[in-house]
């Protein structure tokens, strides 16, 4: 275990020293939670555009479930593991901290767990209109994943963590809002 956390650490500062200045603001906006907000609402628009008012009503519903779900699992699991943020260790000094607040526990990041939760989801309802939907939000999450090591708050291990819960909750998501769409519309 020992090593695996040092190696989780060697990578932190490997990522997080790839910053520059020069993109420090894309980096610090991408990982604001709001940032996402003109996504979230175009793809609230593609859903309504294809779908209709009741489904996507029922989408929305799970959405919030979605959210709710992956951000108190997380919590559950920092209160568990109570493993320290990389920007509480004494080697962030060999890194780079982008934010003021750091919190207590990391493991695992819950911006990682919901946008990837998000992506699954949404991602496999919009694909029957959107050929690359799927792969589009995948990488968006996977860019807002990264957004966590590169500001200091996550390591690696916390952020592919977190990706991997979300995709399974976003998977399961999406086969709930099919059994839902079926049963009441």
């Amino acid at each position: 275990m020992e090593e695996l956390i040092q190696l989780d650490q060697e990578l932190f500062l490997y990522l997080n020293n790839l910053g520059s200045s020069t993109w420090d603001w894309f980096w610090v906006f991408i990982t604001h939670k709001f940032a996402s907000i003109p996504l979230y609402a175009f793809l609230l628009y593609l859903l309504y555009k294809n779908y209709g008012l009741k489904p996507t009503l029922i989408t929305v519903v799970l959405v919030a479930g979605l959210i709710t779900c992956t951000d108190q699992l997380a919590n559950v699991f920092k209160d568990y593991f109570q493993r320290p943020r990389p920007c509480k260790e004494a080697f962030i000094s060999q890194g780079r901290m982008l934010l003021d607040y750091c919190g207590s526990y990391g493991y695992f990041s819950a911006h990682a767990a919901s946008s990837m939760a998000l992506a699954f989801y949404l991602g496999n309802i919009l694909k029957q209109w959107y050929k690359y939907a799927l792969v589009g939000l995948v990488f968006w999450a996977a860019v807002v994943g990264y957004s966590r090591i590169y500001v200091g708050k996550h390591y690696p291990g916390d952020v592919i963590t977190g990706m991997l819960i979300g995709a399974l909750l976003g998977w399961l998501f999406y086969k709930l809002q099919q059994y839902l769409l079926k049963r009441f519309s």
